[in-house]
């Protein structure tokens, strides 16, 4: 969900955390990114946040600004984030030129204000990419990777009750690394890290995560030359600088990308022999 306006704090949602009795506030200046649309002209405007503690996350700081914001009747910043969790991928923010923030194998929603000295100046931008168009000030158009998802389309299973457990035999290292692949959230931090806006450690985690199992290999195939393509008509193209791993708040390998390329060039001979068949 994009946040417009502060979210009414609830129990369930938890409360802006205030810390132990005694416990450091920081106070920063935030440099924020704002546009009010694609096609309208940005820049950046500063504020000053006092009064932080250092256990609050970075989007409950933001949440603080907004609240300080409406309050003053100026427009809050718009952010995406969900569930806060660090599981749904929606957050995410270039926070002083790094994806998602300082702290390695995190995302936005987990970084805490803690990581940042008081006094600190903090600059705040969106995903620098061509492959996500801006839609407000930190909100950018991540559709693109829907479009990869759907590409892989689906694998073939047979219907009816559930089977047994373990009845398809899968060896423990094939499934430790399909595991891997499959704990990316989507967040897209790998694209703007990159410095050619690339998708490919995305789409080949997504691959992956499928193609290493023996459920996924019927469709193998098909499911990795549809995406690779679908993924090079909205993204550059990877050159192995290794900063998409650097940036991925879940640290996926780029071992995947190799893997990835490996089945892209079978794929081309694979299919093309199926499509012999069939004429």
């Amino acid at each position: 969900m994009s946040c417009f306006l502060p979210r009414e704090r609830s129990d369930c949602w938890g409360r802006w955390p205030q810390g132990p009795e005694g416990a450091p506030l920081v106070n920063i200046t935030l440099q924020v990114w704002r546009q009010t649309g694609p096609s309208q002209p940005g820049g950046f405007k500063t504020y000053q946040v006092s009064g932080i503690s250092e256990e609050m996350s970075f989007l409950e700081m933001l949440d603080v600004l907004n609240e300080r914001l409406v309050n003053q009747g100026d427009e809050p910043v718009a952010f995406d984030h969900d569930c806060r969790e660090g599981i749904c991928g929606t957050c995410g923010v270039m926070i002083d030129g790094q994806a998602h923030g300082p702290q390695a194998g995190t995302a936005t929603c987990q970084l805490h204000m803690r990581k940042f000295d008081d006094g600190a100046t903090i600059t705040v931008e969106p995903w620098r990419a061509a492959g996500f168009p801006l839609i407000k000030d930190l909100v950018v158009d991540r559709s693109s990777f829907d479009r990869i998802i759907e590409a892989g389309g689906y694998i073939t299973v047979d219907t009816g009750s559930a089977p047994d457990a373990n009845i398809v035999p899968v060896p423990k290292e094939a499934a430790d690394t399909a595991f891997d692949a499959a704990a990316c959230i989507g967040c897209g931090a790998c694209v703007a890290a990159c410095p050619n806006g690339a998708a490919n450690l995305f789409t080949s985690a997504k691959i992956s995560h499928l193609n290493l199992l023996p459920q996924g290999q019927a469709e193998r195939w098909s499911r990795t030359e549809n995406m690779v393509e679908v993924m090079e008509q909205y993204f550059g193209s990877c050159t192995n600088h290794g900063e998409c791993e650097k940036a991925c708040p879940k640290q996926i390998s780029i071992d995947f990308i190799a893997m990835m390329n490996a089945d892209y060039v079978r794929s081309k001979f694979k299919n093309r022999r199926l499509i012999a068949q069939e004429i």
